[in-house]
């Protein structure tokens, strides 16, 4: 592991970073709202510091392996939270204090969606943009855009592809080269993203709320430009439009390239993720909105907007809202959290613990009850046609139990600062998750919850991002062991 190596690479990615801080400088212009200084000291700030850890380490070349591959993502996601947080720092009257501007840079990075502000639709238009363009950088990742864009870094790409993306089948290139596999999956990603700002805007919005929700819809972010969310619009096509996209962004990019260059939807009707995820959606779906027409929380039309848009919403991990899930009846919102577990499918801008994981351990489960009855038996795991190798259900397993165990030390970590059981556990849960949304005190905004309680969910939200494992590594001595 050589340090001057990843400095180097981590001053080149801090500097290309910079260069998203000048579209917000532009909107700030175009509206007029006084806040185009703000992210010109902030470019400043961050080119200098890329700089200083660029040019002495200029002519440091070596292939990365897959240990260094760990530490660049999870310096480089952590650098990136600090530097994004300085314009919502500087932009004077709006300005945030150090912990909510950590807090709201990290949840948008990190697609969470949760937020510190009120009066959202009452922030510069700059402000509002560059929230909506964290989420968006944040989706695919940023680490992926820079082994598409800057193959002159001179490392292997294959290190920083590894750890990025999410899911725990990771080593499979959709094309010969690495570099050609992370544009074929920006390609998708903007094409996405376009599709959906032009259908916003056919169903009613105007260009900037259509480019702001389009960027958190495809990456499943869940900021949104109005306090209300997606509600404010109060319209079943736009809802219908989030849903949609929502549930094309939640399935593995993986699975559109292949759809894409194959011309053939079969694809998806064939992948077993892909049909898990439809089916777990349609029967949460049923259950909510019965229950919702059942208990007389809404009308015939209102139960099944609010239900199916919650639904989708809540399960992709997107977090956007059209209606107070939080009070719904019964066991319904504690339902909708659990459904945010599983998430997306692995490769997609989802969170949770991606639906892959959820159907090993479903039949890894089986295979154990087959084995109490035939013990002889050699009994396969399989996920539709194909065996999965027994390394892989067992980092599984111990992905599954790592993650229980984070949970419970943040949970009594953030009751230990005060917040109740309710609220605690549900922020967890969603910073975890990458969701956003939680209930009791944090129902509306998690801006009233202790600054101890903000600095472990961020911490929360990057594992969560990274999938653990990718920041518990550097925590072990073998890792730093030479």
């Amino acid at each position: 592991m050589s340090l001057r190596i990843i400095l180097r690479i981590l001053g080149l990615l801090l500097m290309m970073f910079s260069l998203t801080m000048v579209p917000p400088i532009l909107i700030s212009l175009l509206f007029g709202d006084g806040q185009w200084d703000a992210f010109a000291i902030a470019i400043l700030i961050t080119v200098l510091t890329g700089l200083l850890m660029y040019l002495p380490n200029r002519r440091a070349r070596k292939e990365l392996r897959t240990r260094d591959g760990f530490l660049i993502a999870a310096l480089f996601w952590s650098v990136l939270g600090l530097f994004g947080s300085l314009p919502l720092m500087l932009t004077g009257d709006a300005a945030l204090s150090i912990t909510d501007a950590v807090f709201e840079s990290f949840s948008g990075l990190t697609t969470t969606g949760a937020t510190v502000i009120t009066g959202i639709e009452f922030l510069p238009e700059s402000i509002l943009y560059y929230r909506q363009q964290l989420q968006w950088l944040g989706g695919m990742g940023i680490v992926v855009l820079a082994v598409a864009i800057l193959p002159t870094l001179g490392v292997g790409g294959m290190a920083l592809y590894r750890t990025e993306i999410p899911g725990p089948l990771k080593d499979s290139k959709l094309t010969p080269r690495i570099t050609e596999t992370a544009k074929a999956l920006w390609y998708i990603y903007a094409a996405l993203t376009v599709t959906c700002m032009l259908a916003y805007m056919a169903a009613g919005m105007n260009w900037f709320d259509a480019l702001g929700h389009s960027f958190s819809t495809v990456a499943i972010g869940g900021f949104s430009t109005y306090d209300a969310s997606i509600g404010h619009f109060d319209s079943a096509l736009i809802e219908l439009i989030c849903m949609a996209f929502l549930i094309i962004s939640a399935m593995s990019f993986s699975l559109h390239f292949l759809a894409w260059r194959g011309r053939q939807l079969r694809h998806y009707v064939q992948d077993p993720e892909a049909r898990f995820l439809l089916l777990f959606l349609a029967g949460l779906g049923v259950i909510t909105v019965v229950s919702l027409w059942l208990t007389g929380t809404y009308d015939t039309e209102r139960g099944l907007r609010h239900g199916l848009f919650q639904v989708i919403s809540i399960a992709t991990t997107a977090g956007f809202g059209v209606a107070d899930f939080a009070a719904w009846p019964g066991a319904l919102p504690f339902l909708l959290f659990i459904a945010a577990f599983i998430g997306g499918c692995s490769g997609s801008t989802g969170g949770g613990m991606k639906v892959i994981r959820i159907i090993l351990i479903f039949k890894q489960g089986m295979r154990e009850v087959m084995r109490l009855i035939h013990p002889n038996a050699v009994i396969a795991v399989k996920v539709g046609r194909v065996s999965v190798p027994d390394g892989i259900a067992q980092a599984v397993w111990g992905f599954f139990s790592a993650y229980l165990m984070l949970f419970f030390l943040m949970l009594v970590g953030v009751m230990a600062t005060g917040v109740d059981q309710v609220t605690a556990w549900s922020t967890v849960a969603s910073a975890l998750n990458n969701l956003g949304p939680a209930l009791g005190e944090a129902a509306a905004h998690y801006g009233e919850l202790p600054a101890m309680a903000k600095w472990i969910l961020v911490m929360a939200m990057l594992l969560g991002r990274l999938e653990i494992f990718t920041v518990l590594v550097l925590f072990t001595p073998a890792f730093w062991r030479r």
